[in-house]
């Protein structure tokens, strides 16, 4: 029993040292914003909620709750609205993981002005805290066929100009 106990103690300790572990218990917001920021699990319920039902692999559907993340990009000083336009239609949003796994969205997608469907920086599932695999933080875009883009334990969302 004792072994098994230091073999779980183990575990535990390697998993809060990981440095994957570690930088998700926060999101960067970076790249062409007038304000970068660093969101904890703490400042979320400072921002509206907003709910989203996304199916599973499995078709059963969950209710993914968190911040329109459009509400978080104009926080960060990000052009949205009236003023995205020209130059600035250029520019996008890449989101990415703790274990390197990176996603695009042209911001146009993001903005409320260009499109109905609801993008959420996730932190809660069917009313409980993401899991462990899957959060602190995770991207659910409402009504994609696929899963690909709803990127689970994301760490940062960098603004970009296109080249």
């Amino acid at each position: 029993m004792k072994r098994y106990f230091v073999i779980a103690l183990f575990i535990l300790l390697g998993t809060l040292t990981n440095p994957a572990f570690l930088q998700a218990q926060s999101v960067k917001i970076t790249g062409e914003v007038s304000t970068p920021l660093d969101l904890k699990l703490a400042d979320m319920p400072a921002f509206t909620q907003t709910n989203v039902v996304r199916k599973d692999r499995d078709g059963n559907d969950h209710t993914y709750s968190g911040v329109i993340l459009a509400a978080l990009l104009q926080k960060a000083g990000v052009t949205l609205g009236k003023d995205l336009k020209g130059e600035n239609l250029t520019k996008y949003v890449s989101v990415e993981a703790s274990d390197g796994y990176q996603v695009v969205f042209a911001l146009a997608e993001l903005d409320k002005d260009f499109t109905d469907r609801t993008i959420i920086l996730a932190t809660i599932m069917d009313g409980k805290p993401l899991a462990a695999g899957d959060g602190p933080f995770r991207i659910i875009v409402q009504d994609e066929k696929k899963p690909a883009r709803c990127i689970k334990q994301v760490t940062g969302i960098k603004v970009v100009f296109a080249k």
